[in-house]
């Protein structure tokens, strides 16, 4: 089970085919390393492959929100954390940041709410007890950890003050 701090993935390199005209890491494949270590977490936690084929039950993301920061190139060592910022007993919101495995800088986060998901019925179901438990654990753990700065951010272009009265006036 994680431990009070932050949950911390294996390190993944980007790899040459994910490289895109660009030359750097293609945005789809920052969603795909956040969900390396989401599905990483979700196995620590009871939720993993073996428990959707055995629960027919699943963890489905609702809503995304990426922060791209700082290019990511083929190659590169890549580390992701995963924290728990609420949860309910159906819902889990969470925060991941993406770090280069060996500078250390941050090359992008991701915000999510994901639902627990009986998938015979395609409805919501709060998470098995055991899960449950081991969620609440972790957030009361990471409770204490300063709040991400990029947590709860809207898109959208900023507008000086007087901007914004000239244009809803």
């Amino acid at each position: 089970m994680p431990g009070p701090a932050l949950f911390t993935a294996p390190i993944m390199t980007v790899e040459p085919q994910w490289i895109d005209y660009n030359g750097h890491l293609n945005m789809a494949y920052y969603n795909l390393l956040f969900d390396r270590c989401t599905d990483a977490l979700l196995a620590e936690l009871g939720l993993g492959t073996g428990y959707v084929a055995r629960a027919n039950a699943s963890v489905f993301t609702l809503q995304a929100h990426v922060g791209y920061i700082r290019e990511l190139h083929e190659g590169d060592p890549v580390r992701v954390t995963f924290r728990v910022l609420d949860h309910d007993a159906k819902r889990l919101h969470a925060f991941q940041e993406m770090f280069h495995g060996e500078k250390g800088f941050l090359a992008a986060t991701s915000e999510t709410m994901s639902l627990h998901v009986d998938s015979g019925l395609r409805k919501s179901a709060p998470f098995p007890p055991a899960a449950a438990r081991r969620i609440a654990a972790m957030h009361r753990a990471q409770k204490a950890l300063p709040s991400p700065e990029q947590a709860g951010r809207q898109i959208a272009i900023p507008r000086p003050a007087s901007t914004m009265a000239s244009t809803n006036g």
